[in-house]
């Protein structure tokens, strides 16, 4: 999995860097097949205070590409927003691979009575 983690009008420190690989393993434990995430952390030059954090993410998984974002005051609450939204969308990718259907009845042998 490549994961790339950039920064907009902000540093990113080795402590958030290290808590948004922590909070992405997440993903990775429910589907194994991400081939490609890039995270992208921004600090908006707004005048208010509230929802100026954003914390977007690209995740590319085998089949489809899944993006998410999340805006909030503080930058790790809109991480922990971010990494719900991405892990619904995963588990949803994964349970549509996945045939839940049972075989239909005209592909199996005609039983006589």
């Amino acid at each position: 999995m490549n994961l790339t983690i950039s920064g907009h009008h902000l540093e990113v420190t080795p402590a958030l860097r290290s808590y948004v690989t922590g909070k992405l393993d997440r993903i990775s434990r429910h589907f194994d097949q991400v081939v490609d995430v890039k995270v992208l952390l921004t600090v908006e030059k707004q005048k208010e205070k509230e929802k100026r954090q954003r914390a977007e993410c690209n995740v590319h998984v085998k089949g489809n590409d899944l993006f998410a974002e999340s805006a909030h005051s503080d930058l790790y609450a809109a991480v922990d927003e971010l990494v719900d939204k991405l892990d619904r969308q995963v588990v949803r990718h994964k349970d549509r691979l996945q045939d839940h259907h049972c075989p239909l009845k005209r592909d199996q042998p005609a039983m006589e009575a």
